[in-house]
C-alpha cells in the first residue's frame, strides 16, 4: 500500500497533477483500512456465532437431559400410585377386615351382657359404651387407611412400604381386640362380684329378715 502511494506521488510530480492524485491515494488507503476492519469484524462475528452455537447446543442438551430426568421421575411417582396384585392379595388384608368384624361383634355382645347384669349405674354404662365406641371408631379409621393403601391412585408408596403399613394396621387391630377382651373381662369380673354381693345380701335378708346394706 505504501509503495502504491509513493508511485502515485512520483507520478504527480512528473505530470503536475499532484493534488488530485494525493487525494485518491488517501481514499485508497482509507478503503484498504475499511476492508481490513470489515474482515476483522467478520472474524469476530464468526467467533461469536460459533460460541452462540456451542452455548445453545449445551443448553439444549441440559434441557433435554433435565426433561428426560423429570419424565423418568414423574413416571416413577406415577408408578407408586399403582398397587400390585401381590399387595392386594396379601393375607393380612383379609385378616384386618375380619378382626374389625370380630371387634364389633364382641363389644356389642359384652355391652349387652353388662346392661342385662343390672349391676352398673347409667353413668357406668355410659363410660363403658364410650370405651367401646372409641375402639370402634379407631378400628374404622384403620379400615379407611387400609382401603387407601390397597387402592390405586390413592397413595404414592412402594410395595414394601404398603406391606409394612398393612403389617402395622394388622398389629394395631389385634392390639385393639386384646384391649377389648381385657377390658370386657375385668368389667365382667366386676359385674360378677356385684351380682354375688347382691345374692349374698338377698340370702342374708331371707335368713335373718333384716336389711343389710
Amino acid at each position: 500500500m505504501k509503495r502504491l502511494a509513493l508511485f502515485l506521488l512520483a507520478g504527480c510530480l512528473v505530470i503536475g497533477w499532484c493534488q488530485p492524485v494525493h487525494a485518491q491515494v488517501q481514499e485508497a488507503e482509507q478503503l484498504a483500512l475499511d476492508i481490513e476492519k470489515l474482515a476483522q469484524m467478520k472474524s469476530i462475528l464468526t467467533e461469536m456465532y460459533d460460541g452462540y452455537k456451542i452455548l445453545t447446543s449445551g443448553y439444549n442438551t441440559v434441557k433435554s437431559l433435565a426433561q428426560g430426568n423429570f419424565n423418568l421421575h414423574q413416571d416413577f411417582l406415577n408408578g407408586l400410585l399403582s398397587v400390585s396384585p401381590a399387595v392386594k392379595k396379601y393375607g393380612k388384608v383379609a385378616d384386618i377386615i375380619t378382626a374389625q368384624g370380630t371387634l364389633v361383634t364382641e363389644y356389642k355382645a359384652a355391652f349387652n351382657n353388662f346392661k342385662k347384669a343390672q349391676v352398673f349405674s347409667s353413668d357406668e354404662l355410659n363410660y363403658i359404651n364410650t370405651i367401646f365406641g372409641n375402639l370402634f371408631d379407631r378400628s374404622v379409621d384403620n379400615l379407611d387407611e387400609l382401603v387407601s393403601i390397597i387402592t390405586d391412585s390413592k397413595l404414592r408408596m412402594s410395595d414394601a412400604e404398603r406391606l409394612t403399613a398393612i403389617d402395622h394396621l394388622y398389629d394395631d387391630m389385634n392390639d385393639k381386640i386384646s384391649f377389648l377382651r381385657s377390658f370386657s373381662s375385668r368389667t365382667g369380673m366386676l359385674a360378677g362380684q356385684r351380682q354375688k354381693a347382691l345374692q349374698d345380701n338377698t340370702t342374708i335378708q331371707s335368713l335373718y329378715g333384716t336389711n343389710t346394706k
